[in-house]
């Protein structure tokens, strides 16, 4: 499948590898849509990227994705390419107190919400010839990080909804893509876990949003670049040691 002239939904596109997408697929010819929750992101988005258009829509937020949906398949009928990408990643200390709403945040942003997306957009998306859904869960999808087990649990529950999704819709014209990045850099890697990383890098942004553009042009549908498929390898041949090491990195 080839990523050019496309009109495509990226939730979540106004900093990290939701916008680095935004940039490489407006390049390519796509008309791109992207979302996010704070207006003067999406304004700075708008500026960045020419051409780009923005809503302003908060993905844990039921009223907000059926607004969205009326909205953008209003305004673009030839919508045929879903990227859902909006998450969030915490630094969680489940012995702390933590109000029971807010534990859960990053289920109703990182699982919720790609749920939500696409079963409000697949009735439009079936009626697109060469559809696409892109999932974009993480390699903590096959062995979690202690430090983040919120977020790891939501990540692995998606790459698990996304294989029973795909397999439901083999029968129809939409594509299921999973993109399953490593630590990748961000401003998130270096604040909320920083201690974590010790100084280490993460995969480059640029690089990232770029094998995931060839991934799916080449017909991959996993793609897990870089440590990504080393934790999916290890998770299978070594789990009680991988998830070891993944201990000792969250201290």
């Amino acid at each position: 499948m080839k990523l050019e002239h496309k009109t495509i939904l990226i939730t979540g596109g106004t900093s990290g590898i939701g916008m680095e997408l935004a940039k490489q697929l407006r390049q390519r010819g796509n008309t791109v849509i992207v979302t996010g929750r704070d207006q003067q992101k999406l304004d700075i988005a708008s500026r960045e990227i020419p051409g780009l258009v923005t809503f302003r829509s908060d993905v844990s937020d039921e009223n907000d994705i059926r607004a969205l949906h009326e909205q953008v398949t209003a305004k673009f009928p030839e919508l045929d390419v879903l990227i859902n990408n909006a998450g969030i990643m915490r630094n969680l200390k489940l012995q702390a107190p933590r109000d029971l709403n807010d534990v859960t945040r990053e289920i109703e942003i990182n699982l919720n919400g790609p749920i939500r997306m696409i079963q409000q957009f697949l009735p439009h998306l079936k009626t697109r010839k060469n559809a696409l859904i892109v999932n974009v869960s993480s390699g903590l999808a096959f062995v979690p990080f202690p430090i983040s087990p919120v977020y790891s649990a939501a990540k692995a529950a998606l790459h698990a909804y996304t294989q029973c999704l795909r397999i439901q819709l083999r029968n129809t014209g939409v594509t299921i893509v999973e993109l399953a990045p490593p630590a990748v850099e961000t401003p998130l890697l270096h604040g909320e876990f920083a201690e974590e990383m010790k100084g280490q890098k993460g995969m480059d942004v640029i690089k990232l949003a770029q094998k995931a553009i060839a991934g799916i042009e080449a017909g991959k549908l996993e793609i897990r670049p870089g440590l990504s498929n080393v934790l999916k390898l290890m998770s299978r041949i070594a789990p009680s040691v991988i998830l070891n090491q993944m201990a000792k990195a969250s201290k």
